[in-house]
C-alpha cells in the first residue's frame, strides 16, 4: 500500500467494515469485509501500516477481503501495483 490518508472507515451495507484510503493524484484504495477498524477517518498510513483485521462482515459466510484500487473514480488492475 503506498501512503495516504483514510477518508472512509464505517460500517456500510453489503460492504460491511468499509475502509478508504485516498493515496492523492485521484488514486483510492478500498478494503472491505474487514472484522475491525484500525484506523480512523484523517488518519495518516504509510507503507505497511496495519489498517484493518480481515473478517466476515457485510453479509460474507467466510472471512476474506475485498480489495479495490480506483483511479479517477473508475476500478483498475491491481496487479500493476502489486509487483
Amino acid at each position: 500500500m503506498a501512503p495516504g490518508r483514510v477518508v472512509y472507515a464505517h460500517w456500510l451495507s453489503g460492504f460491511g467494515n468499509l475502509l478508504i484510503i485516498d493515496h492523492g493524484k485521484q488514486y483510492l484504495s478500498i478494503y472491505a469485509y474487514n472484522q475491525s477498524l484500525m484506523r480512523q477517518v484523517g488518519d495518516v498510513v504509510a507503507r505497511g501500516d496495519e489498517v484493518a483485521r480481515v473478517g466476515a462482515t457485510g453479509g460474507q459466510v467466510e472471512p476474506g477481503l475485498y480489495f479495490e484500487l480506483r483511479h479517477q473514480g473508475a476500478p483498475i488492475n491491481p496487479e500493476l501495483w502489486m509487483r
